[in-house]
């Protein structure tokens, strides 16, 4: 690269002001990254098949490249897939999401350190768009480079990174460079009108990022099967059959005119919700509470982590379809709503609202394969008002969230809980086949010998 000065720190390029110098958008996506989390502690996979499975072991979420090559779906069922699976010796994981995680905060940590946290917006697990400092065009690809080495050297995690004037150019061309890797080297530029014109010409619609699948169906009908044909079609004819605005941004991204800004990073969630599968179906209504109760003591701990309190409750369990009957509800969760007396983030408060509303759902001889937690009506844990009538004394239980909270984030797997939540959980979700948790737990650190 030229005109490029290295501060003290290697890893912090810094860039002059220099007129003729532009900032682009990138987006840094992590290769087939719950593969690659697997892979980081196991390097004799390295060039080897592997996928990891869904919730519960029931579908394939992740494949590595050379899964993908041996005609490994995604999302298809794992026991569909087995005896493919078994033919190839293909490494089966299932989902490890203590470590995948902890993975991905020190790829998103990398990235801050790198470019300031300003400039970072995490979109998924796996994904962060950021914006690049100000730089002439032929130094693109050379920082594009550097991101994906560094962040590689530093976390053991293999990265694309697409870099465009736009976020959705960003997207189309990190498409680009997953699409191959070997000839891209996972990086891929769209600068010049040129290289945008090859890149939109070579993507189809229903692979454009911002085009869902009904809009996709809806423009193939319509004879638009590319996004290059897409990117030439009016802004105003956008507007009238791509959802107005939307659509229209939509269409000026394409063409290189960044419309969709950075987004501050989300630190307070309007609603917060736990959710599982359960390892088998469950039919005792004493299972289902333990649940319930365990899934609200989680979210309580997610409510007082962003100093927030809960002024309601919706508790859902959903059936295991019944075949032979025609009258019970095929699948469709069923759920229950409930008022607080007043906002609260106290986990023994929410774990008896919240089993009070398993007696009005549950019924007698059905079966459940999944159960929930929202709490909704959120509001911030300083603004709850005093209750006249309540002792100073009730205060106390804050002081024992904030206790429990800390010894089971330090001693970990929640060696404090309530009674409600059970010890024994025959009904937790099924993890056979789950890593050791590397990163996050000192009895399953990884071993050298």
């Amino acid at each position: 690269m030229q005109d490029i000065s290295i501060a003290a720190n290697p890893t912090n390029i810094l860039f002059e002001e220099v007129p003729g110098r532009r900032s682009f958008k990138a987006i840094v996506d992590c290769n087939s990254f719950y593969c690659s989390c697997e892979r980081l502690f196991r390097p004799d996979l390295k060039h080897k098949p592997v996928v990891v499975l869904s919730n519960n072991d029931g579908c394939i979420v992740s494949r590595s490249d050379e899964a993908k090559k041996i005609g490994v779906e995604m999302a298809g069922p794992y026991f569909k897939a087995k005896s493919l699976i078994q033919q190839h010796d293909v490494a089966v994981f299932s989902s490890n999401y203590n470590l995948y995680g902890d993975l991905s905060w020190r790829v998103m940590e990398t990235l801050r350190m790198l470019l300031g946290a300003s400039r970072v917006e995490v979109y998924s697990v796996d994904e962060a768009f950021v914006n690049l400092p100000e730089m002439e065009e032929r130094e693109v690809q050379d920082y594009a480079l550097h991101i994906r080495h560094t962040v590689e050297q530093w976390t053991g995690i293999s990265v694309s990174v697409g870099v465009a004037p736009s976020k959705t150019l960003a997207k189309a061309a990190n498409f680009m460079a997953k699409e191959n890797k070997q000839v891209s080297n996972c990086v891929k530029v769209l600068l010049s009108a040129e290289q945008q014109r090859e890149a939109l010409q070579s993507i189809r619609i229903n692979n454009l990022w911002g085009v869902g699948g009904a809009y996709a169906a809806k423009l193939i009908n319509m004879g638009i099967t590319s996004a290059w044909e897409l990117r030439n079609m009016s802004v105003a004819w956008a507007y009238k059959n791509m959802g107005g605005v939307t659509g229209a941004r939509l269409i000026r991204e394409l063409r290189g005119e960044p419309c969709i800004d950075m987004k501050e990073p989300l630190t307070t969630k309007k609603m917060i919700a736990t959710t599982r599968m359960f390892g088998a179906p469950v039919n005792s209504i004493s299972a289902i509470k333990e649940a319930i109760a365990t899934y609200t003591s989680r979210a309580a701990e997610k409510l007082r982590r962003q100093h927030s309190a809960a002024g309601s409750i919706t508790v859902f369990i959903v059936p295991k379809a019944q075949h032979h009957s025609a009258d019970f509800h095929h699948g469709t969760a069923l759920s229950r709503y409930a008022r607080l007396p007043g906002p609260t983030a106290i986990t023994h408060e929410l774990i008896k609202a919240a089993v009070q509303l398993v007696d009005e759902l549950f019924e007698e001889g059905s079966s459940y394969k999944k159960a929930g937690v929202m709490l909704g009506e959120l509001v911030p844990d300083t603004a709850i008002q005093g209750n006249l009538f309540v002792p100073p004394a009730g205060n106390r239980n804050r002081y024992l969230m904030n206790m429990m909270d800390n010894i089971n984030f330090s001693m970990r797997d929640d060696i404090l809980k309530f009674a409600a939540a059970g010890t024994h959980k025959n009904w937790k979700m099924r993890q056979e086949l789950r890593s050791r948790r590397y990163t996050t737990r000192w009895e399953e650190m990884f071993e050298v010998k």
